[in-house]
């Protein structure tokens, strides 16, 4: 460990990195696996991994399994308050959300919390959950696994079951619709090849449990009212249909941009042609006004920080919008109101929340370090990305060894 009284952040917890000699790039060429990372992941996975104890891997898989307890009680709260309009869902997603939530066969396929804290004794705190369009997929699943194995170490040294737990999740789907054909199309849009690997490592997933796997772009794929889900085979133009549709398209993009696919979709799912991943209730989890719901429901319970819709001024604070992504439009807050730090973005139009301040763990160079915990039914996997006091786009992934 990192002696605090050596570095120049004395106040900070300090994280533990050990430097394996093989990139991560190399690794996965030599698996030939680099296919899963697309043109946008090679440059911010590095050769550092974060050195966690079984204890620590242990407090982040109990953490997010509470948690996830504490979303769904949340999630059933603002459905019975109708909280929508405060959560910015929406009016036109809310049938889809509640038929979803009422039905145990719309399963939310995987979701990523993201954490502060969690090691040298530093305790873990809520930051946001990912519930709805969650990446890093490859990078947790793959990357950081990989990257032990060709560096001479225990692969199984991980809290990383993420792909084998995915496999599962695509089974249980499977079992749980066994009425559906096991059929399922996975859509990103298009331009954004991160996300396009994301998926890539899904379909693998959903193939290996049984599925029979295809892809299309948004724009590309069909939707009829009384029929599902559609795509169009460029050889014979005949239309094919699939009874599963995974989409890493957000649930408000769709809801605010694209109303009639929306009347479309609820139409779908309400008549039984499709099963849209991840559900439609998601959103409840995504939308960061959910924050301030939990801790309505749980106040100082020790996983969450303060959070409100308006600001807190006896505190620093950090705020944010209700649907941003990669720490876009975030500002930090000191007491007394002063912004000492913010990011940029698309989403400043939006209704913000403020949730209280919480320091990461640094480096010696005072990089920040944020936990990633995957949940696909259960907690299955850990990662790390690191950067600056808010994390944004271009921070950096780092894998992770238990030792």
């Amino acid at each position: 460990m990192v002696s605090s009284a050596l570095c120049p952040y004395p106040f900070a917890i300090m994280i533990e990195l050990k430097n394996l000699p093989e990139h991560p790039e190399k690794a996965l060429q030599k698996l030939g696996w680099n296919w899963m990372l697309g043109t946008d992941t090679v440059p911010y996975v590095v050769n550092d991994v974060v050195v966690v104890t079984e204890d620590e891997a242990n407090q982040y898989y109990d953490a997010a399994t509470t948690l996830y307890d504490m979303f769904v009680e949340a999630g059933q709260y603002a459905i019975d308050h109708l909280l929508f309009k405060d959560m910015g869902i929406p009016e036109n997603l809310v049938e889809l959300i509640k038929l979803s939530w009422e039905d145990d066969r719309q399963i939310h396929l995987y979701g990523r919390f993201d954490l502060a804290g969690g090691v040298a004794g530093d305790p873990i705190k809520l930051i946001e959950f990912n519930a709805d369009t969650a990446t890093c997929i490859p990078e947790t699943a793959v990357v950081q696994w990989a990257h032990l194995r060709m560096n001479g170490l225990d692969e199984s040294g991980q809290f990383n079951t993420f792909y084998e737990t995915l496999v599962g999740q695509f089974r249980y789907l499977k079992e749980e619709n066994s009425d559906l054909t096991p059929s399922i199309l996975f859509t990103t849009m298009q331009g954004y090849p991160e996300d396009d690997a994301n998926v890539a490592v899904l379909a693998e997933a959903a193939k290996e449990a049984g599925f029979d796997v295809d892809f299309a772009f948004i724009e590309d794929v069909e939707f009829s009212d009384g029929e599902g889900i559609f795509k169009q085979e460029g050889e014979t133009g005949n239309f094919v249909r699939f009874d599963f549709w995974f989409k890493l398209v957000p649930w408000e993009h769709i809801g605010n941009d694209e109303p009639e696919l929306t009347t479309l979709l609820t139409s779908i799912v309400k008549n039984r042609k499709a099963i849209i991943l991840n559900p439609a209730y998601t959103l409840l989890f995504q939308s960061k006004y959910i924050l301030k719901v939990l801790w309505d429901l749980f106040p100082y319970h020790p996983l969450l920080l303060q959070t409100e819709r308006y600001s807190i001024t006896h505190k620093k604070s950090v705020s944010k919008v209700l649907f941003g992504r990669e720490g876009a439009n975030v500002s930090i807050i000191e007491t007394g109101g002063e912004i000492s730090e913010t990011e940029g973005g698309e989403y400043g139009d939006q209704p913000r929340i403020y949730q209280e301040y919480v320091t990461f763990p640094t480096d010696t160079e005072g990089r920040s370090y944020q936990a990633g915990v995957f949940i696909a039914d259960e907690p299955c996997a850990l990662g790390f990305r690191r950067g600056g006091k808010i994390l944004n786009n271009t921070a950096q992934f780092v894998g992770h060894v238990v030792e």
